[in-house]
């Protein structure tokens, strides 16, 4: 039986990779499970985590065969949702690396991401209203802080599907990557993020998933407790040496 999740584990990252080809890696329960392990292990050691899918589709959707027979209760257990939450509240970033559809639950799972990049052969929206559901899974709260409520409305209620251009106008990704490049592309960002701080990274996590009404309070807390760390006066130590042999 073919994995749902190919996971890849390094000491400063992870990067997992979809696994349903056959199904256009749709998301079903076996990768919502897999998922949930994987979220166990970072939040018990927290790593920036890369997601990927294959060079033609991140993810097509949610599986429709298994989304046909959910009923009332299912929705109310928010199968996919209670998943993508959890990946968004992981300590280290997360950096979605999609290439080609990302569609319906697919395209949700890469809002819950804190960085997404792609390649120019993407396609991601909500078209889940022509098939008499709604997006469910984090998108009507998400799009509209990622892209504010307008576009988020527009995507939402007509079901529009951005390409790669429109996607990084309206903000919705940070840049464009051949496709042949863009894992490469992803793992740059995860080196960037690796020479800094952990910790200064989780706190700059922390501040920027805060509510507004959470502000300045948090930052002044957060950056008491890195104020007195080891690592700061190291760091700065090294930048004030560093700077005087110049």
């Amino acid at each position: 039986m073919t994995e749902p999740l190919l996971i890849e584990r390094h000491a400063d990252r992870v990067v997992a990779t979809l696994n349903r080809p056959d199904k256009r890696n749709a998301i079903d329960q076996d990768m919502i499970d897999e998922l949930h392990a994987l979220c166990g292990e970072l939040e018990a050691d927290p790593r920036t985590l890369i997601l990927a899918g294959s060079d033609t589709v991140f993810a097509a959707g949610a599986d429709i065969a298994q989304l046909r027979e959910r009923r009332a209760e299912d929705a109310r257990r928010a199968i996919n949702a209670t998943a993508f939450i959890r990946i968004n509240e992981l300590p280290m970033p997360v950096i979605a690396a999609v290439s080609g559809y990302a569609l319906g639950g697919g395209a949700e799972l890469a809002y819950a991401a804190d960085l997404r990049i792609s390649t120019p052969t993407l396609k991601i929206g909500n078209p889940e209203t022509g098939l008499g559901i709604m997006a469910a899974a984090g998108a009507t709260w998400r799009l509209p802080e990622i892209v504010g409520h307008a576009r988020a409305a527009e995507l939402l209620l007509t079901g529009r599907v951005l390409d790669a251009d429109e996607a990084l106008i309206w903000g919705l990704i940070s840049a464009i990557h051949p496709v042949d490049g863009l894992i490469e592309a992803a793992h740059a960002m995860a080196d960037r993020i690796a020479a800094n701080d952990p910790r200064a990274t989780q706190h700059t996590k922390r501040a920027l998933r805060a509510p507004r009404d959470q502000h300045p309070d948090i930052e002044r807390e957060l950056q008491a407790e890195l104020f007195e760390s080891d690592e700061k006066e190291r760091r700065m130590t090294e930048f004030l040496q560093r700077r005087a042999k110049r």
